[in-house]
C-alpha cells in the first residue's frame, strides 16, 4: 500500500526544490525527517511538512505498518511563472519571473 500527499502553487522554483528532494528520495520516513529537520532551505520545511501530511494519511488509512514507511517517490515538477516588472533607472523596467511548482510525495511500506 501507498500513502500520497501533494502540494500545489508553491512559491519556490523547481530546480531548488529538486536539491532538497533528492536528498530524502528513498530513505525511511524518520531519516527524511530528520535530514529536512536541520538543512538550511526553504523547500525543506516544505518538504517536511509535505511528508508529514503523508504519513497523517496512511495513519488515517490503517492499512500500513507506520514503523516500515519510506519516501516511495518524491516529484518536484514546474508550476507557472508569474511575470512581473521591476522599475529601473531612466525610466526602463525589467521584467522578473516568479517561478511557482508542485511537489508530490508518495510514501510506502518496506521490508
Amino acid at each position: 500500500m501507498e500513502s500520497k500527499a501533494s502540494l500545489k502553487y508553491t512559491m519556490v522554483g523547481a530546480q531548488k526544490a529538486r536539491l532538497v528532494a533528492d536528498t530524502v528520495r528513498g530513505k525511511s520516513v524518520d531519516d527524511a525527517l530528520k535530514t529536512l529537520t536541520y538543512m538550511n532551505k526553504k523547500t525543506a520545511v516544505l518538504i517536511k511538512k509535505l511528508i508529514e501530511s503523508a504519513v497523517a494519511n496512511a495513519e488515517y488509512k490503517k492499512t500500513m505498518n507506520m514503523d516500515k514507511l519510506f519516501v516511495k517517490h518524491i516529484s518536484v515538477d514546474q508550476g507557472p511563472v508569474l511575470k512581473r516588472f521591476r522599475p529601473r533607472a531612466q525610466g526602463r523596467a525589467f521584467g522578473v519571473r516568479k517561478k511557482l511548482s508542485h511537489i508530490n510525495v508518495v510514501i510506502g511500506e518496506g521490508k
